[in-house]
């Protein structure tokens, strides 16, 4: 009843607990694996280290020989198999059967199965002394165990192999020290592997609380609470625990492993390919690295999935840069359209500018010709002052009277002022002519006599197409009555192609500057 009601609490603490952890552990163990050469590098460093002072040795030394196996194993299997083996050789006696039992328990990572069960065989428990014996029986229950797990679709073979390790368990469990973390996290098992999965949850949790990371007993203890959260349909939880494993895997360089291969096809079937690929790649050079056949079988399984991972990654990534190209082609188009459109812009802007610049000519023109009539007329008023002067003076006022009524005074003015004013806007407009007859009936165009360069008809046109509408103000500029204006814009108005729109026409036509 007691572990009934502490498995609920820890039950319900992991469910609580777990939601957020798992995503915390996955990203740990992401930092551990970019790391991953480093403590590869320092356990093969502490492994070198004592080579060297084994081959510094004046005799053979069973105690660096068994380091040096302890060292390999779950690193590289097979230069711990030839360790052990080595020591085999060159020991007798109880340093003998002890390499021999170590042997024995490795053999069936590299598929010698049977060797591995004549080999144990061979050694008479009788013989052991009681401080070795838990060495012994430990060697046992791994043995035994590889065995059954190679042979789980093989159901006779796979119970009596995993009998015969809960049976080695079970005896070394009576002579471990009850204290000691070796002692809780077997019999965490042996409760796990018997059903007793309450109690395993409770021994298991402590392991994981107290040992410390990178600990092979907080690894293998994390990987069975995984389990229990996958029966228990505990997801997060299950993830969380496998993930713990596997960083305790790497911090400890251990390459013999199965947390990572497992982790990788669960977090695959959540959607996330790109750590699924990592993890199961990893696996997968763990086994081969190591040396260990039955794993690497193990992790030929995860190859398919590696396969559509990897695939599915490379398919994201393609996605994605279609995407990538999509939008930088959209891109290119807008800065091409943009382009365009300121190379339109800054056509536009330096025709603005040239036509401001003739403007700016035709301002010139005009006031130089205005200043010049100015002129003209000042001294021509001038000239009439002087005249007026000398022939009131001299007593000729009926002579000044004559010039005055005879207009040819006023008509010399209006003469000289045509002749500036023509030539003024017929620079401005030099087509102003051939514009004017297009908008005429071919019967009806004007045709200007020799030296004439514009007549009536073209003035009071011209005015009208600088802006001065009003005839009024037409008849004043150019000394006609206000009727023969309106006579003249009438028959040119009768004169033209399309009599209701030819003053707008006129209004259309463009200077050349």
């Amino acid at each position: 009843m007691r572990f009934l009601i502490v498995f609920i609490l820890f039950a319900g603490a992991l469910g609580a607990e777990a939601s957020g952890r798992a995503e915390k552990a996955l990203a740990e163990l992401d930092r551990a694996l970019d790391r991953r050469t480093v403590y590869i590098d320092a356990r093969q460093k502490h492994i070198d280290s004592l080579i060297s002072r084994l081959d510094s040795a004046v005799k053979p030394d069973s105690g660096l020989l068994m380091d040096i196996a302890d060292a390999y194993t779950g690193f590289d299997n097979d230069s711990a198999l030839a360790y052990l083996q080595r020591g085999i050789d060159t020991t007798e006696g109880l340093a003998e059967m002890e390499f021999r039992w170590r042997h024995a328990s490795l053999l069936p990572l590299a598929g010698f199965f049977a060797m591995a069960l004549d080999e144990y065989a061979s050694i008479n428990p009788d013989s052991i002394p009681a401080e070795k014996l838990a060495g012994y029986y430990d060697a046992g229950r791994q043995m035994n165990s590889y065995i059954a797990t190679f042979f789980k679709m093989y159901p006779e073979v796979y119970t009596r192999r995993q009998n015969s390790a809960l049976e080695m368990q079970k005896k070394l469990l009576d002579i471990l020290p009850r204290e000691s973390a070796e002692y809780k996290f077997n019999l965490g098992e042996y409760n796990f592997l018997t059903g007793q999965t309450v109690k395993a949850a409770v021994l298991l949790g402590e392991i994981v609380d107290i040992e410390p990371p990178g600990s092979k007993f907080r690894a293998r203890a994390a990987h069975h609470l995984s389990t229990i959260a996958k029966a228990g349909d505990d997801e997060d939880s299950y993830i969380y625990y496998l993930a713990q494993s596997a960083i305790d895997d790497v911090l400890s360089a251990t390459r013999e492993v199965a947390s990572l291969q497992e982790l990788g096809a669960s977090v695959n079937a959540e959607g996330d390919v790109p750590r699924a690929h990592r993890y199961l790649s990893t696996a997968v050079a763990n086994a081969v690295e190591c040396g260990a056949p039955l794993r690497m079988i193990d992790s030929s399984k995860s190859l398919p999935i590696i396969e559509r991972a990897h695939s599915a990654h490379i398919g994201a990534w393609r996605r994605t840069m279609y995407w990538i190209m999509g939008v930088m082609a959209v891109l290119v188009l807008v800065l091409v359209g943009t382009l365009l459109f300121l190379r339109h812009e800054m056509r536009k802007m330096r025709s603005l500018q040239a036509k401001l610049r003739g403007a700016n000519y035709a301002k010139d023109i005009y006031i130089s010709q205005f200043l010049q009539l100015c002129s003209i007329y000042m001294d021509k008023l001038n000239q009439f002052c002087k005249i007026t002067v000398r022939k009131i003076a001299a007593g000729q006022a009926d002579e000044l009277f004559r010039m005055a009524k005879s207009g040819k005074f006023v008509e010399e003015q209006s003469n000289e002022f045509y002749d500036i004013f023509d030539n003024a806007f017929l620079h401005i407009y030099p087509t102003f002519i051939e514009e004017v007859n297009s908008l005429l009936r071919p019967e009806e165009r004007i045709e200007l006599r020799e030296g004439e360069k514009m007549n009536t008809d073209l003035r009071i046109l011209a005015f009208m197409r600088l802006g001065i509408e009003d005839s009024s103000r037409i008849a004043q500029v150019l000394n006609y009555s206000l009727n023969t204006i309106y006579a003249y814009r009438n028959r040119l108005k009768a004169r033209a192609l399309n009599r209701e729109r030819f003053e707008e026409d006129v209004m259309k036509i463009n200077s050349s500057i």
